[in-house]
């Protein structure tokens, strides 16, 4: 087997499919990276880990067809450090020599007899832009908890219906929810995944750099293929294993009447968010105090070191004081992709909805709802 590629393609290929592979491989062939050119002169690498798996197909420049296993993220380090030229790859035997100007290296390889089948797709269900589906995984990804021994919570929830997607991803303290259209492959095409959040996000974020659409794999409810989810896109195809589809009853959580309203500017926000941050411990809260034109910042108190900051608000409703988790609060602010943040408040001990700001009179749905606890403020 030889093959000769671009370097910057073959970089670029190689680093995505080294994203797929395992840190801590439960067995030492997982930590390999297969290389299979074909008869039409394409190059395929792959890596899986019965987990997720990740393909990449490039067409090259010339070569002989054949199979082999290297070290994944030994061939990374390498083809990200080679100079601008192409790159020939040869296979002799147990080694496997890679070349670019004057610099060549010598890897061993691995029996690729011992490395597992990559799943097979699920079928296609549809298209939605790989710009639009990054944007709306990350906005949602950021409320996904992070404990693994609550897996139900780790995860982002896919709910398809039609041509609408609604992603919801909670961690018990605050809640993320986003609705996109794309353009199913079926127009009564309906069913629900749960999908590990990190993988999705690391999935969406490498997939919206393609500027293609993307092609989401995954079985109506009831059909072949549950288990599993694919996204395929410009030449790049990943799948991953479903969690079990347990998740709150989430939309009970979301508010529809409110209190009060508060416009503001979201950079100046964040920016007063972070100052007053500074003199919170780790589980202290920020306190709000809106009332008439403005809001009231503080931080600290008694004994310790205390901040205190006013900006400028376009409030409406019942004067209200309420605190958060000012981490929280920053991560929702830097999700709603917004000049103007709006939060919706009913009590001070009931959740406040963060979304983006829009005309007053615009009473239509949002697109996306960030749900944040308040910390109950001792009297």
């Amino acid at each position: 087997m030889m093959f000769r590629v671009d370097r910057d393609v073959l970089a670029e290929a190689v680093a995505w499919t080294a994203r797929s592979l395992p840190a801590r491989p439960s067995v030492p062939v997982l930590a390999g990276m297969r290389l299979e050119v074909t008869g039409e002169q394409r190059l395929k690498l792959s890596g899986f880990d019965y987990e997720v798996s990740a393909e990449v197909t490039l067409e090259l420049q010339s070569g002989e067809p054949g199979v082999v296993l290297v070290s994944g993220k030994l061939l990374a380090e390498i083809t990200r450090a080679l100079p601008a030229q192409p790159v020939d790859v040869v296979v002799d035997g147990a080694k496997a020599v890679v070349t670019c100007g004057s610099a060549r290296f010598t890897l061993l390889t691995m029996p690729v007899e011992d490395y597992p089948s990559l799943p097979t797709m699920p079928p296609a269900a549809g298209r939605v832009g790989s710009d639009v589906f990054a944007s709306a995984v990350a906005q949602v990804a950021v409320a996904a908890g992070k404990d693994e021994t609550l897996p139900m919570l780790t995860g982002v929830r896919m709910e398809i219906e039609g041509d609408t997607v609604t992603l919801a991803a909670t961690d018990r303290y605050r809640l993320a929810v986003r609705e996109l259209t794309w353009q199913p492959g079926q127009s009564d095409f309906s069913t629900i995944a749960m999908i590990p959040g990190r993988t999705l996000n690391d999935t969406a974020k490498a997939l919206g750099s393609t500027g293609a659409e993307v092609e989401i794999a995954l079985s109506s409810t009831g059909g072949k293929g549950e288990g599993m989810i694919g996204f395929t896109s410009a030449g790049r195809r990943t799948t991953t294993r479903l969690l079990d589809p347990e998740f709150p009853k989430y939309r009970s959580l979301l508010p529809t009447e409110f209190s009060a309203r508060a416009d503001l500017p979201t950079g100046s926000f964040v920016e007063a968010v972070k100052r007053v941050a500074l003199v919170a411990e780790r589980n202290t809260p920020v306190r709000l105090a809106f009332r008439g034109g403005e809001v009231v910042l503080e931080a600290g108190s008694g004994d310790e070191a205390q901040a205190v900051e006013v900006l400028p608000v376009d409030f409406e409703g019942d004067d209200i004081n309420i605190a958060f988790n000012h981490q929280f609060l920053l991560e929702g602010l830097g999700a709603i992709d917004s000049d103007v943040a709006r939060l919706n408040f009913t009590t001070a001990t009931k959740p406040a909805i963060l979304t983006g700001g829009k005309p007053v009179d615009n009473d239509g749905p949002e697109d996306y709802r960030y749900l944040i606890m308040p910390i109950r403020l001792s009297s």
